[in-house]
């Protein structure tokens, strides 16, 4: 179980930012050396030593999330594990820029730092009295203790990010979240919240009216966003974040007429956030490629993407075990990598099962991608190649 912050233990953080950066270079600050470090940090801070280390390693594990900003934050490792990676939460914030946003799960502030960032007015709230002191430092004195079901701004927009762990620590599946989606937009009838919640969300069943937004990072889907019919400007949106280009969106204005046919000289895997909004065709097009099958999200053509990850066909051929054992012997494989889609295959099983046939070296890699192209199982053994 977590370190949980006691009052007292916020006193001494307000008190000892001092004596947190004296005691941080004696302390490793890994799993490992928790008892080590936890001795060095009485003999130190004597009572908080728990709350100190929790502190440090708390900051030091935020850095890839939050960036520099982290270091003088108050953290909670729940809250640090449900906080929007840093470029996620810019994004969604430059959509609200200049809007009045009443965040009313606030949590430690994280969203709340970007909105202000991003000049819009804000008002965070939560129920956790010791994350709204947590966000209170992290941010100002934009915050408040409140139910996110009981409102209390007006003229503001809601924006709400739901826990996905229930009272007792366990994660939370698909939609279901604490508080609920119903719930907030019904605690809210006059203007729904903008919502925040998993990627994997069954949108389609929620049938919530306005647009959602399928956003990833360096290809790992993050977040779906709901946005209301007042913010929305499509029905489905597919935002692809990059820690070292430019964004690209896709939308489903966008054309998404594209031909269905043989596999051509490369595959191609659309990034998450394409796939998760229902947006592989308009994907394809933008691209020049045509798909398998109309079911499969899997695209093909003889030019890959100018970015992202492609695969090389290298061989094509109905899917018998045999037959893709002889391909990895032939190309002298040492490892596989194996991506089924819409065939009762489970790669593990099918990889343990080639084992034999695996007799190269471990850097000379494949990707073996079985599919469902009309009536037929299809094996296609690849290169991956990252382009741009």
């Amino acid at each position: 179980m977590s370190f949980r912050f006691s009052a007292a233990d916020l006193d001494f953080l307000a008190a000892g930012e001092d004596d947190l950066a004296a005691l941080a270079p004696s302390l490793t600050l890994r799993p490992d050396s928790t008892l080590r470090d936890l001795d060095v940090a009485r003999r130190r801070v004597g009572d908080h030593a728990a709350a100190a280390v929790e502190t440090l390693t708390l900051r030091r594990r935020a850095v890839p999330k939050l960036g520099g900003r982290a270091a003088g934050w108050w953290l909670t490792d729940e809250a640090l594990q449900q906080a929007t990676p840093w470029p996620v939460a810019v994004h969604r914030a430059g959509r609200l820029a200049g809007v009045a946003v009443h965040d009313v799960t606030c949590s430690i502030g994280a969203d709340l730092a970007a909105l202000v960032d991003a000049g819009s007015r804000v008002l965070g709230s939560d129920l956790d009295p010791v994350r709204v002191r947590m966000a209170r430092h992290n941010v100002g004195p934009v915050v408040v203790r409140a139910d996110a079901l009981q409102p209390i701004s007006s003229g503001m927009q809601p924006y709400a990010d739901p826990a996905r762990r229930d009272g007792s620590g366990r994660r939370i599946l698909s939609a279901a979240t604490v508080p609920s989606l119903d719930a907030l937009d019904r605690a809210w009838p006059g203007r729904p919240p903008v919502l925040r919640v998993p990627p994997g969300v069954d949108y389609d069943a929620l049938a919530r009216p306005g647009e959602v937004e399928i956003v990833s990072l360096d290809g790992s889907a993050r977040e779906a966003v709901l946005w209301p019919p007042a913010l929305a400007r499509v029905g489905r949106r597919a935002t692809v974040l990059s820690s070292t280009g430019p964004a690209v969106q896709l939308t489903d204005l966008d054309p998404d007429e594209i031909p269905v046919g043989p596999v051509g000289r490369w595959l191609v895997d659309p990034d998450p956030a394409v796939v998760r909004s229902h947006l592989v065709r308009q994907y394809g097009f933008r691209h020049g490629l045509g798909q398998l099958d109309p079911h499969l999200a899997y695209l093909t053509g003889d030019v890959p993407p100018p970015v992202g990850r492609a695969f090389r066909v290298l061989e094509s051929a109905p899917f018998k075990e045999r037959t893709v054992a002889d391909w990895l012997r032939a190309a002298g494989a040492g490892t596989v990598e194996i991506k089924v889609r819409g065939l009762p295959v489970i790669p593990d099983e099918l990889r343990l099962r080639l084992r034999k046939a695996l007799t190269g070296p471990r850097n000379v890699e494949r990707t073996l991608v079985l599919a469902r192209v009309g009536r037929h199982a299809m094996a296609y053994l690849t290169q991956a190649v990252v382009v741009g």
